[in-house]
């Protein structure tokens, strides 16, 4: 069991590393001077290769937060990753302090890396009793007395502010991924900074459960076959709903084929006697033509694709056994994060059902 990981893993985080080895002889990391600079020199001389793969970042989709104790952090969505935070101690000395960054590694390099662990004169003794912060001084260790700062002098009027930064950013490393969001943070500590590295993981799964993952298939003559469209779409049978791509025209338009046969297995029961397909499903398989449409781009690898909203649906004649569905996917509007395509089934030339879609594109 390693303690005080934090420094460091906050400077793997703003210098986006997420693949090393660290081999240590002890109980702690090296405290060095309270803060994460030492850390980051040490990594950048060390030097940073690329992997020539995509980097997992969460863009946080909806609010969240967790409480506890007084303590409160929030996440709310942003194109950016941005950390507010408030620290507020019951000390005559350590007024309360707000401080707010959009953090990348430039940010993190000259506003937060330097800042020093502190702690109060009267929580030394309770760290040493526990074992913990053996290598703790006056030369790594911000202390604060009833008189003010012991031996030492702030980097920044805010430091400790900018302090707790630097720990919650070496907390959220456990994610294993990068987040876009905007964290607003209320006198949290390590405890509760876990409890929000579980709760934006925990949404996280819940929407790749839900959604189609991105991935690029090189196209043959403007087709897919039904392996090619298994690589992009995570449905199988019996609900993948499209076999084969006869066209596809990036960011334009897309051209599905359904063989609707007696073995599907919702004809069981829909209807007995009178099989007929429903009319969800021929709206899933449309959907699942423009998630290919969508999804096979190679600048959305790495993404999900959910529904937004489905208008005008209409089903203007039913689908037997026997019927080949033409589902046609046209793109009314498309852009970084969502997109809106017109979809029709057609069976013998005849229009069978109609919609409008809409898919949100979020980062894995």
């Amino acid at each position: 069991e390693i303690h005080t990981i934090e420094h460091l893993m906050a400077a793997l985080w703003a210098l986006g590393i997420d693949n090393l080895i660290i081999e240590i002889d002890g109980s702690e990391l090296p405290g060095l001077d309270g803060s994460a600079m030492g850390f980051i020199d040490i990594l950048k001389k060390v030097g940073i290769e690329g992997q020539g793969i995509t980097k997992k970042v969460y863009q946080v989709r909806s609010p969240l937060w967790v409480e506890q104790d007084g303590a409160m952090i929030m996440v709310l969505p942003d194109d950016n990753f941005r950390v507010s935070y408030t620290l507020n101690y019951e000390h005559h000395l350590l007024k309360a302090q707000y401080i707010s960054f959009t953090v990348d590694e430039n940010t993190f390099t000259k506003e937060i890396a330097s800042a020093r662990t502190f702690c109060l004169e009267k929580e030394v003794n309770e760290l040493r009793k526990k074992g913990l912060g053996k290598g703790a001084n006056y030369d790594n260790t911000v202390v604060v007395g009833e008189g003010g700062v012991i031996d030492n002098k702030l980097r920044f009027d805010d430091e400790f502010a900018r302090h707790k930064i630097l720990d919650l950013m070496g907390d959220l490393y456990l994610l294993g991924y990068s987040i876009k969001g905007h964290i607003v943070a209320i006198r949290s500590g390590h405890p509760l900074n876990v409890n929000l590295v579980e709760k934006i993981n925990n949404q996280r799964e819940k929407l790749q459960a839900g959604g189609m993952k991105a991935v690029y298939v090189e196209t043959s003559g403007h087709t897919l076959d039904a392996i090619d469209i298994q690589k992009i779409l995570p449905h199988r049978y019996p609900f993948l709903l499209v076999d084969k791509i006869i066209e596809i025209e990036p960011d334009k338009k897309a051209v599905g084929i359904k063989n609707v046969t007696m073995n599907e297995q919702f004809f069981t029961g829909h209807f007995p006697g009178r099989p007929v397909m429903p009319g969800v499903l021929i709206v899933e398989a449309m959907a699942q033509t423009a998630g290919v449409l969508l999804l096979n781009k190679k600048e959305n690898i790495g993404k999900y694709a959910y529904f937004m909203s489905l208008d005008n649906v209409k089903f203007r004649k039913t689908v037997v056994p026997g019927d080949q569905m033409r589902l046609e996917v046209e793109v009314v509007k498309l852009r970084s994060k969502t997109g809106q395509v017109h979809t029709k089934a057609l069976v013998d030339g005849s229009v069978v059902s109609e919609a409008d879609l809409m898919f949100a594109l979020v980062d894995a």
